[in-house]
């Protein structure tokens, strides 16, 4: 099996290349920066390129899982490389803008004969699936709510999307349309497995996923935080246009490249947290429940896992994970891993 992690060196993509090893597999590592690339290729004893994207050399290969972020800015070059050279493509986004990008190019996919797989990460399979398995449970349902509660730091790449985003606001679905809501648009308490969590609006993947998986037309996702973390992000959210601004991002993107990633002891010791609700015109609901890894653990399992089912299988086309590998697939994880 073939196949590149692009982006080997940044926090994510190096945790899913030495599990890849451990499970057995060489998986080409590639990225913008030789010397990094080539020193965790030569530790891991796997194959290595460096390459820009502006000039991708996907030449025998035959799935690019990419973790190069932010993928506002790296996605469309690969997903482009990847069409040319009718090679599978796969990331680990959680931007809404990249999975309707990605979701667009669906017709062209499948004409070449490949799959386009964004989001097999935390970012969205565990949330994708719960929200597959929902509307199989309430077929009619026409609202869907989404929430999770997770711990631990969040890695430098993850941090630079972050700031990059809010500026744009918050986002739902409705009545079928993306629309920009205000950063903490809602918030109120969520019934998590362990205990009830307040918790606020996000622009989580889901509101372009969920759609594509569900058809479901009005969707929020939410994100457990203290009811204080809501009250000043919603006295902050006059200035935080300001994050747009260039000036203003190369300082937060300076400060951000001092970060890192929660370390293993964290990584093994948290876990995520899950609950969705759906309902029908009628005022019929079904809500339920689930528990998965802290999320780059699950990120590293859920993106080999769907590289090895995407390489075997007879996908074509651009989509969901639990369009692709069903509803199950969460729990499928957990079980192979």
């Amino acid at each position: 099996m073939s196949w590149m992690i692009y982006g080997a060196n940044g926090y994510t993509g190096e945790l899913i290349a030495r599990e890849a090893v451990r499970r057995g597999q060489r998986p080409i590592l590639a990225g913008r920066r030789a010397e990094p690339v080539r020193a965790l290729a030569n530790e891991l004893g796997c194959p290595w390129r460096v390459f820009d994207l502006a000039r991708p050399e996907l030449e025998g290969v035959r799935a690019v899982l990419h973790c190069a972020g932010p993928f506002s800015h790296t996605s469309a070059p690969m997903v482009r490389a990847c069409l040319d050279a009718r090679v599978h493509y796969l990331d680990i986004t959680g931007e809404i803008s990249v999975f309707e990008a990605v979701f667009r190019r669906d017709a062209e996919a499948q004409e070449r004969g490949i799959v386009l797989l964004p989001g097999v990460g935390f970012d969205v399979v565990p949330t994708d699936c719960l929200a597959a398995a929902l509307h199989a449970k309430l077929p009619d349902a026409t609202e869907l709510w989404l929430a999770f509660s997770s711990s631990g730091s969040v890695s430098r790449g993850t941090l630079k999307t972050m700031i990059e985003g809010a500026g744009l606001g918050s986002a739902i679905r409705k009545d079928g349309r993306i629309t920009r809501v205000p950063q903490a648009w809602d918030a109120r308490e969520i019934p998590f497995p362990s205990r009830p969590r307040f918790a606020m609006t996000i622009p989580w993947g889901d509101i372009s996923t969920a759609y594509r998986t569900t058809g479901i037309p009005n969707i929020r996702v939410y994100s457990a935080a203290s009811p204080k973390s809501v009250r000043n992000l919603r006295r902050v959210r006059p200035l935080l246009p300001a994050l747009r601004l260039k000036p203003v991002q190369r300082l937060a993107t300076a400060w951000a490249n001092r970060r890192t990633g929660p370390s293993e002891e964290e990584r093994m010791r948290a876990r995520t947290e899950l609950w969705g609700r759906v309902a029908n015109a009628r005022g019929e609901e079904v809500t339920m429940t689930n528990i998965v890894d802290e999320g780059y653990t699950f990120t590293v399992k859920s993106s080999i896992a769907a590289v090895e089912r995407v390489l075997t299988s007879a996908l074509r086309g651009a989509l969901t994970p639990a369009l692709a590998f069903g509803a199950n697939f969460v729990d499928d994880i957990h079980l192979s891993s």
